[in-house]
């Protein structure tokens, strides 16, 4: 529910001429087809009051009647209210919106410190499709938390630990002169470890060795993580996003960690042998226990992953921890946070969130693919989105020059990409569908990128102007224009609080259609003063809030497309 910032203070008045209204009222303000605010929330306390609902709001109606901002208050239906604001109320924020920097975004995250885990790939693997999802919900929400005044500390929890990499290490010894790609080279080591028990064994005793510090094993360990890193820091900035090799947070850093782990959960009596392996089993009875030690000795991932816990809490002094992770992992973190809880490394004051999201499928409804059925590369994707962003730049400017194509396809063909992810409610499963992201109407990137850019010519042929004059007459359109803008802030911090960036998709979908019927109502370059300023301050401040919306996903707002 989209709330202007109006309602904040509304909220208090109303509260106020209700004496009889319990601690935590919410009236309930939302935008209405109606008047400009309607409030929901009085019909309700008033059957708990056993009042009689009408003449409850038409008292409410009556305190709040011609007091600023209000204009207009009336009862309607079985007790709701209906609000007109004053115009010069609305102006008076559009212009106070336009002198601040912030666009009247307040800092609610200021102070809060989260830990957000997210991206994750493998080294000596290529990033798939896969990767895309949690890369770029992890990216918005650093944007926007950080936006809102928070301090935030992004972990990439690179998986760069265990057999593979010694079956990878073992393989580069035994062919030194195979020069080929890394990830080419770790397929060819899999297929001889699958088929060839002697290789097998050998890289086993390899991982012995790397666990156990040998310097050969170690040095072609790291040069492995070091070509990895290269090609995450390429993808991530074809992505555009904040990701850099600082903020890598290895499987391995945690690997000294892990008998500490599993010592002091079984002195805690959190964690007891089971058939050799050490487990924390949960309350219910029959459910399958975390695993952190196994029968062998080794550490899988529950342990790595109480460890980071603990290290977020106490190293890097987290408020909240938040992991961008498949919902498939959903029984895991579940596990993990509640092991982390009784034990105590997880205290109550620390929020630990799993922003868990869907899959990307194809059009045959599965997971995505390439034809010949192997995972989707993440770079092969993204050159296909530009490819195609570029041909629809060049179709509308056929005019323009090779370098300025080439950036502006790369804006819209990466920014449809994000934006089809972004606009997905996190939890759900979406199709990929290249055709419907790069489309020019409906709820795209390419859509609201347009929306900008034809603001942006709008105000160039203004000129000066935008002096907002309070007392000037505002059409509805104008006055649902306004109060769109007014619930910016409102939708960031609903962002922030409950990891959801299609919401902030959504509102700036909403305000580029109130701005696409404001266009089709009202004049503006050829509109009278005042109300030609009036419009071309509505004009800027939508363009400014655009554009911040779009940079808070990671999406460009060129100036012209």
């Amino acid at each position: 529910m989209v709330v202007p910032s109006f309602a904040v203070s509304l909220a208090d008045r109303i509260t106020a001429a209700l004496p009889g209204a319990p601690a935590g009222f919410d009236p309930q303000i939302r935008l209405s087809e109606h008047a400009d605010l309607q409030v929901d929330g009085v019909l309700g306390l008033a059957r708990s009051l056993r009042r009689d609902p009408r003449q409850l709001a038409a008292e409410v109606a009556g305190h709040l009647h011609g007091g600023a901002p209000v204009a207009d208050a009336r009862v309607a239906g079985p007790g709701f209210l209906n609000l007109t604001l004053s115009g010069p109320a609305l102006l008076g924020r559009v212009a106070a919106r336009l002198a601040d920097p912030r666009l009247g975004v307040g800092l609610p995250e200021a102070g809060g410190r989260t830990v957000l885990d997210y991206s994750h790939p493998n080294v000596a693997k290529e990033m798939h499709v896969g990767h895309l999802r949690s890369t770029i919900i992890g990216d918005a929400l650093v944007r926007v938390l950080g936006h809102l005044g928070g301090t935030v500390v992004r972990q990439n929890h690179i998986g760069d630990w265990g057999t593979q990499y010694g079956m990878l290490i073992q393989h580069l010894a035994e062919h030194p002169s195979d020069q080929s790609a890394l990830t080419v080279r770790y397929k060819t080591a899999y297929a001889l470890f699958q088929s060839d028990p002697a290789f097998a064994d050998r890289s086993r005793r390899r991982v012995v060795a790397l666990q156990g510090g040998d310097p050969d094993s170690l040095a072609a360990w790291r040069a492995m993580v070091e070509e990895s890193t290269r090609y995450f820091s390429d993808v991530y900035d074809r992505l555009g996003v904040l990701l850099t090799g600082a903020d890598i947070a290895g499987e391995s850093g945690y690997n000294p960690m892990l008998a500490g782990v599993a010592e002091d959960l079984e002195r805690l009596g959190v964690a007891r042998i089971s058939d050799g392996a050490l487990c924390v089993f949960g309350d219910e009875p029959g459910t399958a226990p975390l695993i952190v030690r196994k029968s062998d000795g080794g550490f899988g991932y529950p342990a790595t992953d109480l460890a980071a816990v603990r290290h977020r809490v106490t190293t890097l002094r987290a408020d909240r921890i938040v992991y961008v992770v498949d919902a498939r992992q959903a029984p895991h973190f579940r596990m993990v946070f509640d092991a982390a809880r009784r034990a105590g490394w997880l205290p109550p004051e620390v929020e630990a969130v799993h922003a868990a999201f869907g899959m990307v499928l194809g059009a045959d409804g599965r997971p995505f693919k390439t034809r010949s059925g192997d995972t989707a590369p993440l770079v092969g994707l993204l050159a296909e989105a530009v490819a195609r962003a570029t041909a629809v730049v060049a179709a509308k400017n056929p005019a323009l020059g090779p370098d300025e194509l080439a950036s502006r396809g790369r804006d819209v063909g990466i920014g449809a990409v994000k934006y089809a992810d972004l606009a997905t409610s996190r939890t759900r499963d979406y199709l990929y569908d290249p055709d419907r992201m790069m489309a020019l109407t409906g709820n795209t990137g390419v859509y609201l990128q347009y929306a900008h850019a034809r603001l942006r010519s709008i105000l160039a042929k203004a000129g000066a102007g935008g002096t907002v004059t309070a007392d000037a007459p505002l059409e509805d359109v104008e006055r649902a224009l306004v109060l769109r803008l007014d619930a910016f802030g409102d939708v960031l911090a609903a962002v922030a609080r409950d990891c959801e960036p299609h919401r902030l998709c959504t509102y700036l979908y909403d305000l580029a259609q109130t701005m696409t019927a404001f266009y089709e109502r009202c004049p503006v370059l050829k509109a009278p003063q005042p109300v030609r300023d009036n419009r071309v301050a509505l004009c800027a401040l939508t363009a400014r809030t655009l554009s911040t919306g779009l940079g808070l996903l990671g999406i460009a707002a060129p100036e012209r497309l």
